[in-house]
């Protein structure tokens, strides 16, 4: 059955595909009826289901010369309009209205209903959607994580919880992530809602294509059906976001080291200043052994290698190459310093001797191919003719946490403010 339609539907098939008969447009389903199959898209390519899904549902259509075309880009206006059908996405409490001065007539009614059910925000931008361009994936990952953020607040939550956590992306380890966008980023990854490139890139400046928003369109649709809480990797960005570190969610072996079997400064006591909260000492100056340099830490990443690839650490793949396994009783220990070098020739033997620590050591860097191939900050950034020629590194260091009771050892850090971080192996 066709249906008669109203001017500006030409516009409107070429946001779903393609024109089939200029006056004439066919119901979704008859439409993927017809297009299940494309000539460009073989049941081998990677987002072949989906597409056909997409099809089925009516978000896209076919081209009239058999094609799909899975690698041309996706248009803001484009995009909103598939948005704004989504039907299971409900209404923002609160919405603002539609006062882009650049949309085309066609996508008016799309880019209204995208911004009504949460996805966009106007106050974002300066009265221009820019909406005849494509569509770049960290702009992406803002609208659907505001979409999120629409279907239950905890996704509103996580969104402000991250804002100081370590993304597993490229982009964010060389600096390149744009803060406006960082958040978004680490709730799309957390939730396995968007990913990165093979090479390590979550590619936020990449335009996205119509194979992409076919897999993204049926993962929103089940990420939004889940729990913030029920997602391994975003509850790790968010822990390390509030705190600093994911250690009491790699393992339960480490509680705040009992009164008597830590070392206290005079006249200062046990409550008042033994955490088992990194966020006390994270980014502050900490007690040092000798007096090269100020030091701070701002990150602690554990990883555990002897868990199974779906309950391993969303960090795993950055700093861990693929099996590579510790010996019983070990976990990875990666941590982020932040040097302030007082000596005007430190080398870097004196930085591993700032703390006397196996699980803190400033010494090295990790050397896997991984963390290499992230582009993460290491000390041989720094370090000229065997000495630092920086006065401000920041880089990860590589190190270990035992958690046999042979081998393990109170893990504390005192900051010359007070707080003295200290956890200890229990059993």
């Amino acid at each position: 059955m066709k249906k008669k339609i109203i001017s500006g539907i030409t516009a409107l098939a070429l946001l779903t595909g393609g024109v089939v008969g200029v006056g004439s447009f066919e119901s979704p389903v008859e439409a993927a009826q017809a297009t299940l199959k494309f000539k460009d898209v073989p049941t081998t390519h990677w987002a072949a289901a989906a597409i056909n899904s997409a099809v089925e549902q009516g978000y896209f259509k076919g081209y009239t010369d058999g094609t799909f075309k899975p690698s041309s880009p996706v248009t803001k206006a484009e995009m909103a309009s598939i948005l704004g059908r989504l039907t299971e996405q409900p209404n923002a409490s609160s919405s603002a209205s539609n006062n882009f001065t650049d949309v085309p007539e066609w996508a008016k009614g799309g880019v209204s209903a995208a911004i009504q059910k949460g996805f966009i925000n106007p106050a974002s931008y300066k009265g221009k959607l820019d909406a005849k361009a494509a569509l770049k994936r960290g702009e992406m990952a803002v609208w659907l994580t505001l979409g999120l953020a629409t279907v239950d607040s905890d996704y509103k939550q996580a969104l402000s919880d991250v804002k100081n956590t370590v993304i597993p992306a490229k982009e964010y380890f060389t600096g390149k992530l744009a803060a406006s966008e960082k958040n978004a980023v680490a709730v799309a990854m957390g939730t396995g809602l968007m990913s990165v490139y093979s090479d390590k890139m979550f590619g936020s400046d990449r335009t996205t294509t119509r194979a992409e928003v076919a897999v993204l369109i049926a993962r929103y649709t089940s990420v939004a059906k889940t729990k913030p809480t029920d997602f391994k990797g975003l509850n790790e960005l968010r822990q390390v976001g509030l705190t600093g570190t994911n250690l009491s969610l790699i393992t339960n072996y480490f509680k705040k080291t009992p009164e008597g079997k830590i070392l206290l400064p005079a006249n200062r006591k046990y409550d008042e200043v033994v955490t088992d909260d990194f966020s006390k000492v994270r980014n502050k100056e900490i007690v040092t052994d000798t007096n090269y340099a100020d030091l701070k830490v701002s990150n602690w990443i554990i990883i555990d290698t002897s868990v199974a690839n779906k309950e391993r650490s969303i960090y795993y793949p950055v700093f861990v190459d693929e099996g590579v396994k510790l010996q019983s009783g070990k976990y990875f220990s990666f941590v982020e310093f932040n040097l302030s070098i007082k000596s005007n020739s430190m080398s870097q033997l004196q930085a591993g001797g700032l703390l006397n620590s196996a699980t803190f050591d400033p010494l090295l860097s990790p050397q896997s191919k991984a963390f290499l191939s992230y582009g993460a900050p290491k000390i041989s950034d720094y370090i000229k003719d065997r000495v630092f020629a920086v006065k401000n590194p920041v880089y990860w260091a590589d190190g270990l946490l035992h958690f046999k009771e042979s081998t393990a050892r109170a893990v504390t850090l005192k900051t010359k403010e007070g707080p003295i971080f200290s956890v200890s192996y229990t059993q």
